[in-house]
């Protein structure tokens, strides 16, 4: 009785820590779900808009002018900025 409890639990336990692994796998290095926040990608994303963000892209191609990043709110860790890239190191960015 106690063995089949025991390797139940244990099975359970073992499945648990392997989907954990993977379900980290993807969200680490395949992309994720992300909320972003503020009004600076409208009309494009919306203010609290729910958007996949994948990471593959990035390995292969290089950040290019127009792309969308995501990052951390530098005023709230907890909370994701989306910005559009114009211009790159080196460029002068002029401002009006």
């Amino acid at each position: 009785m106690l063995r089949g409890v025991l390797g139940k639990t244990f099975r359970l336990v073992g499945y648990t820590i392997q989907y954990g692994c993977i379900a980290h796998c993807a969200f680490e290095y395949v992309g994720g779900v992300v909320m972003c926040s503020g009004p600076s990608m409208e009309p494009t994303i919306q203010n609290s808009d729910i958007v996949f963000a994948e990471n593959l892209s990035r390995h292969f191609y290089g950040i290019q002018r127009g792309d969308i990043v995501i990052a951390k709110s530098p005023s709230d860790p907890k909370s994701n900025i989306c910005k559009r890239v114009i211009g790159l190191e080196g460029d002068k960015i002029l401002t009006t």
